[in-house]
């Protein structure tokens, strides 16, 4: 299934800071999170990803400090800040309206069976 770019990008900020509300982390482990929340059907690039933690790191709502893996690579690893918790408690309540406005409109609406079977 392919999910439109617009509705990566609008739900780019809360899931990332979602994610990191769960314990500080680094960008290939978010990747891996991303795709294993979403069964695999979002699978972000690093283009898609950087850009985003740097202006989420630039508002504030991230702090980066650099770290050694187990291997003895350094990474930069991300965690959230007390401004991104605030940002991300918004976020929620902002989903939970739009969500509450499409399941109204859908229950009315009849998808034909072809698609439907694909959003299962």
């Amino acid at each position: 299934m392919h999910i439109d770019k617009d509705l990566v990008a609008a739900s780019a900020t809360p899931l990332v800071l979602g994610i990191l509300a769960d314990g500080e982390s680094y960008g290939y482990a978010i990747l891996k999170r991303v795709n294993e929340l979403s069964g695999g059907r979002m699978q972000w690039t690093d283009g898609m990803l950087y850009p985003l933690l740097h202006r989420l790191e630039r508002l504030g709502y991230v702090q980066a400090t650099w770290g050694t893996s187990e291997a003895g690579r350094r990474r930069k690893h991300y965690a959230i800040t007390q401004d991104g918790r605030e940002a991300l408690a918004d976020r929620q309540q902002q989903w939970s309206v739009v969500a509450d406005a499409l399941k109204q409109v859908w229950q009315d609406v009849q998808v034909p069976p072809t698609v439907a079977e694909g959003w299962a």
